[in-house]
């Protein structure tokens, strides 16, 4: 499975373009790419599928060409445990909290799709060696909400964590819905409402100037977690919908139906413009 890769941007002195002294990230899209390049990226390896039973790890990478160590990675943080399988990561807090000046980009947010884990790293006390400062525990997840096999986390500008969910223990797809987490990462609720979980989940994303957040559909864990096979997808057990959410409400609106054609519509993105109402998905 693909892993991602996560960027800490420096702050910069608060002038216009930049970082805004105020609170983390920026204030558009547009800003942060006029703003400083990364000088360390962080890089999930896992070991699934290898046939070695080892923990997967979060690698720190220097990127800055002025350092000694660039382009090596110069640490390794291993997870407690074997067999999570980190997959999309997110941060604690981002540019959706710029104008609050308590809010923090300290922590990064690790689900792990099979073991249902939830890690949050601590980035801030030595960005070079990364820590781990707490996980959320899927049993404790599955018995407040009923979710299991955590897979994408955004943060919110209310300080929470939204982690989409796709599906229950038992690895059905009927099960799926949203975690929201406080900024403390202790479990708060599903965040859709009673009756409105999608389909199928996998990635989500949100564009509050237009109240709306719309999440996309992979597949039920029992069927993608054996590996892809067409039988599934002729048995229902993988999305071809877009559902559409009032946000931050948590009703679903609307429900698009990409066809035959549009199967398995995944990542899912808006413009940078936050005044746009365009987005984009990409299907397999």
């Amino acid at each position: 499975m693909v892993t991602n890769t996560e960027v800490v941007a420096p702050a910069s002195n608060g002038v216009d373009g930049g970082c805004c002294k105020s609170g983390p990230g920026y204030a558009t899209p547009l800003a942060a790419m006029s703003g400083p390049s990364e000088k360390l990226i962080y890089v999930t390896a896992v070991y699934s599928g290898t046939g070695r039973e080892k923990p997967d790890y979060l690698a720190t990478v220097d990127v800055d060409p002025n350092s000694p160590t660039y382009s090596t990675v110069i640490h390794r943080l291993p997870m407690p445990f074997v067999g999570d399988e980190l997959h999309h990561s997110g941060w604690n807090s981002c540019s959706s909290c710029h104008g609050d000046a308590s809010a923090d980009r300290r922590y990064l947010v690790l689900p792990s799709l099979i073991s249902g884990r939830i890690y949050a790293i601590d980035t801030k006390a030595d960005p070079r060696a990364p820590s781990l400062y707490k996980y959320v525990d899927p049993k404790e997840i599955a018995e407040k909400t009923g979710l299991a096999y955590p897979h994408t986390a955004h943060c919110l500008a209310s300080g929470e964590i939204l982690v989409s969910c796709l599906g229950d223990e038992e690895g059905n797809a009927k099960g799926n819905g949203f975690l929201l987490l406080d900024s403390d990462f202790n479990i708060k609720n599903r965040w859709e409402k009673e009756g409105h979980s999608p389909l199928f989940g996998y990635d989500f994303w949100y564009q509050p100037r237009h109240k709306t957040m719309i999440s996309t559909s992979w597949g039920a864990p029992k069927a993608f977690t054996k590996g892809f096979d067409l039988q599934h997808v002729a048995d229902g057990l993988y999305g071809s919908h877009l559902h559409v959410y009032s946000w931050p409400g948590g009703e679903m609106k609307q429900l698009i139906d990409l066809g035959e054609t549009g199967m398995l519509p995944l990542e899912i993105r808006f413009l940078h413009d936050p005044s746009k109402d365009t987005g984009y998905v990409g299907e397999q």
